[in-house]
C-alpha cells in the first residue's frame, strides 16, 4: 500500500498523486498513520510507515491528500524510568500538523500511565487535516540590513488582548495582530519585524476549565 518515500520534509507533504510522510522518532520501532472519516469519528485505515532513515520513520502513501483526516501510533519500549512510554492504543498527534480538526479536551484515555492500558484514545483526540501546500510567496519583502533590523518578540494574544484600540472582537487573534492600530503601535516603536513566541494549540491543564480558564 505504500510506495517509496522521502525522509524530507518532516510532517506529511502532499504531492500529486498521494502524500509523503516522514516522522522523527529515535526510538519507536514502528509508526503507523491512521486514517479517520471525514468527521473524524471513525478509523479507516492504519498504514504502517514501511521506511526508515537514521531516525526518521517515512513513507509515500498514494490516493489520499487534502482535507484527509489522521493521527499517529507509535509502538515501542514502555520504560517510564528512561523516559519511554510507548502505547499504539494512544493516537498521537503530528508535531507538523497546521490544521487539527478540534480543540484539545483532556480525557483519561490519553494518559497511558499503565502498560497494560489498552484503551483507545482515538475518540477523544483531535485529528490532523491534511493542508495543500501554501503559494509561493510573491509580496514584497522589507529587505533591511541586519544592522538597521529591530526584532520585537511577542506573546500575540497577551499583545493584541491589551491594545485598547484594537476591536475586542480581534483580541487575542492573528487579525488582530493585522490591525492598523498594532501596525501602527509598531511602526511607531521602530520595529521591522515581529517574533511571535510559540504558536500551536495547547491542551488545559485540569485545574483550568473548573475555573473558566484556558491556556
Amino acid at each position: 500500500m505504500t510506495e517509496p518515500s522521502s525522509p524530507h520534509p518532516s510532517g506529511v507533504t502532499p504531492t500529486a498523486t498521494g502524500v509523503n510522510v516522514a516522522i522523527f522518532s529515535a526510538h519507536a520501532t514502528r509508526i503507523d498513520v491512521c486514517l479517520f472519516d471525514a468527521a473524524g469519528e471513525r478509523e479507516i485505515a492504519c498504514i504502517p510507515l514501511s521506511e526508515r532513515t537514521g531516525d526518521i520513520h517515512h513513507a509515500f502513501i498514494p490516493g489520499i491528500g487534502p482535507g484527509a483526516r489522521y493521527g499517529l501510533r507509535a509502538h515501542g519500549p514502555f520504560d517510564p524510568a528512561r523516559g519511554h512510554r510507548f502505547n499504539p492504543a494512544k493516537l498521537l498527534l503530528d508535531p507538523d500538523a497546521a490544521l487539527i480538526d478540534r480543540r484539545f479536551e483532556l480525557h483519561p484515555a490519553m494518559f497511558g500511565l499503565d502498560p497494560g492500558d489498552t484503551v483507545d484514545s482515538a475518540p477523544y483526540m483531535p485529528k490532523a487535516i491534511i493542508c495543500a501546500p501554501d503559494a509561493p510567496f510573491a509580496g514584497p519583502r522589507p529587505n533591511i540590513p541586519w544592522n538597521r533590523t529591530i526584532l520585537y518578540e511577542m506573546n500575540l494574544r497577551g499583545f493584541t488582548m491589551r491594545h485598547p484600540d484594537i476591536p475586542e472582537a480581534q483580541r487575542g487573534t492573528f487579525a488582530g495582530l493585522a490591525h492598523p492600530a498594532a501596525i501602527e503601535h509598531l511602526t511607531r516603536l521602530g520595529v521591522t519585524a515581529v517574533e511571535l513566541l510559540p504558536v500551536a494549540a495547547f491542551i488545559d491543564e485540569r485545574h483550568l476549565p473548573p475555573l473558566g480558564l484556558t491556556n
